[in-house]
């Protein structure tokens, strides 16, 4: 399954936002960045007042807030920390991402993850066998997990099943999605919206937080649902807070229920049978 190329959105209406070199010999990189993404280029020590900087260092990409009790940087990394660890022990095909995914048996199904985010989700679901497509829509959080896919795609460990298993794309997955022909439509649409939560204790998370910062509530979510059920080849999953309604539109025909997570299953047809 290939996705078409879109526009990359503009973002040059948010000047809190910019890139930066953590090095000189970094800046050309740096440059080429501020110009895809419409962003200022500054430099540092700063001489203007930003909110966050996307900043190329020599090793990797970081989305760096300026306040004065700021977290550490975000970044993507498959290939240490959490993301090794849930790889490693994350409970394989028994994990319930893998079940409402439909991995039973021997099944790989092909997976579009159409809020792809940081790729926590999409990467669980590589290693565990599925093809994935990531589409995120934000072009700063696209950006931060195309550098963590192009690092790990050089991993003496990983990086065969990166390069093979996970495709990358910029873009929506509204626009994206039906303009695919009926036999390259994947087998699985998934979707994590993000969720208007009202507790500060629901965002604890440093890479939620800038997340939601960044691409704010997905007050399109069923609009995004009703385009995944007319284009999956299979099911749709939806994941939400546990204790969240489900999204508007067709109730889910099962549910996978964790202890703070819920999976929201919505069958276009009858899954085939497993391998």
């Amino acid at each position: 399954m290939a996705l078409p190329a879109l526009t990359t959105v503009d973002f040059s209406a948010s000047p809190e936002l910019a890139v930066a070199a953590e090095h000189p010999t970094n800046l050309a990189v740096a440059a080429e960045l501020a110009a895809e993404l419409h962003l200022p280029l500054a430099t540092i020590p700063l001489t203007d007042a930003f909110t966050h900087l996307l900043v190329v260092t020599p090793t990797r990409l970081e989305l760096r807030t300026l306040d004065s009790d700021a977290p550490g940087p975000v970044y993507v990394d498959f290939t240490s920390g959490a993301a090794a660890h849930r790889r490693r022990f994350g409970g394989g095909r028994g994990q319930p991402l893998a079940r409402a995914i439909g991995l039973k048996g021997g099944a790989a199904p092909t997976v579009a993850d159409v809020t792809a985010g940081l790729g926590r989700d999409a990467f669980v679901l590589a290693c565990l066998g599925c093809t994935v497509w990531l589409v995120e829509r934000s072009p700063v959080i696209a950006a931060l997990l195309r550098d963590g896919l192009r690092r790990a795609a050089h991993d003496a460990e990983i990086g065969h099943m990166v390069r093979e298993r996970l495709h990358f794309h910029s873009g929506d997955g509204r626009e994206c999605l039906p303009l695919l022909t009926a036999n390259r439509r994947p087998d699985v649409v998934y979707l994590d919206p993000m969720y208007p939560h009202r507790r500060k204790s629901a965002w604890v998370g440093k890479e939620m937080r800038l997340l939601r910062q960044l691409a704010g509530d997905d007050a399109d979510a069923p609009a995004l649902l009703a385009v995944a059920l007319a284009c999956a080849g299979h099911r749709v999953v939806v994941k939400r807070p546990r204790l969240a309604p489900s999204l508007s539109g067709p109730p889910p025909t099962a549910r996978i229920i964790a202890p703070n997570t819920r999976f929201d299953l919505y069958r276009v047809k009858l899954d085939p049978p497993a391998r």
